[in-house]
């Protein structure tokens, strides 16, 4: 097994790790699963340029390491559900939009046909990631505020207004990114 291979699974790994971290009560718990996220987000953009560049692409990391980012973008979701942070509504449709185009895209690469990432779906991707950054921006800083200072129950308000908003622009832009998907893949889908 290759380098950027090892590195995808270690990202799958680091999942759990992120995911024990958010659970866990305390400041630097939050502090921790931020910069584990952090960290898991970045090894996706290594792990394709180390394979790319060394040209180590391989038939493992074509299928695991999507698998692997859907994995720890989902997991934030259904962390943040649980938190009460975000609709569960919202991540049923984001969910679902993942699944769909995961499991169309891994049934097309096992007819030997490539269904690329489209740039749309590169900005859903973006997008998503934007949210759970500031989703876990705004726990770290409501744990320092409630650590040395005070916390405001208008700030928490203002949060999570901003929060639904950008999560209703991520959920807009996943819909159409899996609707973008499926029309322009039309006669390849047919085919399958």
């Amino acid at each position: 097994m290759n380098i950027p291979n090892r590195i995808t699974l270690l990202r799958i790994v680091l999942t759990f790790v992120f995911m024990f971290f958010l659970f866990c009560q305390g400041l630097w718990a939050k502090v921790l699963s931020l910069l584990i996220f952090t960290f898991a987000a970045l090894s996706d953009l290594y792990d394709g340029w180390l394979a790319n560049k060394r040209n180590m692409v391989t038939d493992f990391g074509k299928l695991m390491d999507p698998i692997a980012d859907k994995i720890l973008v989902l997991a934030a979701f259904a962390a943040f559900v649980q938190m009460q942070l975000i609709d569960a509504w919202m991540f049923v449709i984001i969910i679902s939009r993942e699944i769909l185009i995961t499991s169309l895209r891994l049934f097309a690469l096992n007819k030997g046909k490539v269904l690329a990432a489209t740039k749309v779906g590169k900005h859903k991707t973006a997008s998503q990631m934007v949210v759970i950054f500031a989703i876990l921006g705004f726990i770290v800083l409501k744990e320092v505020m409630l650590r040395f200072f005070t916390w405001n129950p208008y700030w928490e308000r203002l949060f999570r207004s901003g929060i639904y908003i950008l999560m209703v622009l991520t959920v807009c832009l996943t819909l159409y990114s899996g609707v973008s998907y499926l029309w322009n893949n039309r006669k390849v889908i047919a085919k399958i």
